[in-house]
């Protein structure tokens, strides 16, 4: 358990964002459930008034950092998009694994990683890289300071090739998975991300969309109704990078409200928010779960609109 708990405080203070996992295991200790089965009783939902998930429990907190890892032999997550982090996660082939045409002759996706760059005139660059419990790599960079939010990819660069930043976690050096150990096997700051490889993950343009026609009348209750959605529209496009899911979820409860005491219709809320989400640079999918589970945690509340 020290050899943890120094770990965590070595990570966290890089400034990288940690969470604990369940000890010698992938998955997060916390919370116990996903955010559409949130009841409110994990005492940090009840205390938020909304779900906690585990992006929002991650710290650089060195007391709460202490206080965690004294308590348990937990494992260390690191939450990728607080930290400012993308970190490529490099796979070994495994036995009897087909491999794509033009990709015969790959073992490891580092063999396929270094061909992509060659293709692309780039270079991959010495940086802080971890050795898994499975022996295959992870690279660890910064997260370009401009241009968009990069997110997880499974795949896109080549086999054996993802890659987690906004929404995703990396297990730490300092923990093991099916006792593995998770080793650091290069200790120096996270590089800068490559250009051509920031280029290849930035997620493709948004086509132009139609916006949401919402009918609420001119009445005094249409003009309140009409401003709060305009409200949560603006929270969801106006949120950080690395907040915006959040800020979705806070969105799609106080809607959620209205539509529960009849001043909106569900269809109409879902749209809206939704169309924000992906506008904000959110995915379709994601925000389709997030706007869900605010509706239905808003719903347990309802807002009455006077007439």
């Amino acid at each position: 358990m020290p050899d943890l708990l120094t770990a965590a405080l070595g990570h966290a203070e890089r400034g990288w964002h940690v969470f604990p996992l369940r000890p010698d295991d992938k998955r997060p200790a916390f919370p116990d459930h996903a955010a559409e089965q949130c009841t409110g009783r994990d005492p940090r939902c009840r205390a938020a008034g909304r779900h906690i998930g585990w992006e929002d429990r991650a710290t650089t907190d060195l007391d709460r950092i202490r206080r965690a890892w004294s308590a348990r032999p937990y494992g260390i997550g690191i939450a990728c998009g607080p930290s400012r982090l993308v970190v490529i996660d490099l796979d070994i082939r495994k036995p009897g694994q087909t491999m794509p045409p033009g990709y015969h002759g790959h073992g490891c996706g580092l063999t396929v990683l270094t061909a992509l760059a060659a293709r692309h005139g780039g270079t991959i660059d010495p940086t802080y890289t971890v050795t898994t419990g499975r022996r295959g790599t992870h690279l660890y960079y910064q997260h370009p300071t401009t241009g968009p939010t990069l997110r997880n990819t499974t795949a896109t660069l080549g086999p054996m090739v993802d890659t987690r930043a906004a929404g995703g976690y990396v297990v730490a050096a300092g923990s093991t998975v099916a006792t593995r150990p998770y080793t650091v096997d290069l200790d120096t700051d996270p590089a800068p991300l490559p250009t051509w490889l920031a280029d290849l993950l930035a997620p493709a343009p948004l086509p132009p969309q139609r916006p949401v026609v919402v009918d609420l009348g001119t009445n005094r209750a249409g003009a309140y109704v009409r401003a709060a959605i305009a409200r949560e529209v603006d929270r969801v496009t106006g949120a950080a990078p690395g907040e915006r899911n959040r800020s979705l979820y806070v969105a799609a409860v106080a809607l959620g409200q209205l539509v529960a005491g009849g001043a909106l219709t569900e269809d109409d809320a879902q749209s809206v928010l939704e169309q924000a989400a992906v506008s904000a640079g959110l995915r379709t999918a994601e925000a389709y779960r997030t706007v869900r589970s605010g509706l239905t945690a808003g719903a347990r509340r309802p807002r009455q609109v006077a007439a």
